[in-house]
């Protein structure tokens, strides 16, 4: 990436994406946090310049600089991508840990934080601006729809359909070919065998309905 990045989130998930693009040699512009106790905080080299809708630093955005959403809240963070896209014509780009491992068989959409170890396996499809956390596995032929958010050391096996704006908790499994409808949300630790309709919450070893 030749042009430098401006982080929407200054939060954990942001700090995350930081490092992400250090390591990766790309320069950070700055973050921006609606959170004005915030403003001015300094992480190493780089600030929280002001509020997300800063037309001061936005205008920036698209012809000197690319732009990451780094915001855990999908309400929030589909508000930030909708106005980048019309009021910049961008889309955010990927923040992708330099331990990851992603095939080149895989397709990945925009927007996205892979992690560190993560595995992306061939024929996988990643939507558009998903969190991937450390150490999760997405085998072949699994599909993630927009949105979702994978926890840390989740297994998501072969043929599984994750579908947008679902959530999957730390060191889930998802045995091969279960669905998960869209908004779900899967509990940290579960072992889902079956499918999870749109909305639900389920959780243990084997997942059941809360």
């Amino acid at each position: 990436m030749e042009n430098p990045v401006l982080i929407f989130g200054a939060g954990n998930l942001g700090l995350t994406a930081l490092d992400l693009f250090q390591r990766n040699n790309v320069v950070v512009y700055g973050l921006l946090d609606d959170d004005k106790s915030l403003h001015g905080t300094e992480f190493g080299d780089v600030s929280v310049l002001g509020e997300t809708d800063d037309d001061g630093f936005l205008k920036f955005v698209g012809q000197k600089c690319e732009a990451f959403v780094a915001i855990s809240d999908n309400r929030v963070r589909k508000r930030l991508v909708k106005m980048l896209n019309e009021r910049r014509k961008i889309q955010p780009v990927n923040a992708i840990h330099d331990t990851s491992v992603v095939s080149t068989l895989a397709s990945l959409g925009h927007g996205n934080l892979i992690a560190a170890r993560v595995t992306i396996n061939p024929y996988a499809e990643i939507g558009h601006h998903c969190i991937i956390q450390s150490g999760a596995i997405v085998e072949t032929r699994a599909k993630v729809g927009d949105y979702v958010h994978v926890g840390t050391a989740s297994v998501i096996n072969s043929g599984v359909f994750i579908e947008e704006g679902a959530f999957i908790g730390t060191g889930a499994t998802l045995v091969a070919g279960v669905t998960i409808g869209k908004n779900a949300r899967v509990g940290a630790g579960s072992v889902v065998i079956e499918n999870v309709d749109a909305g639900e919450t389920v959780f243990g070893n084997p997942a059941k309905k809360l």
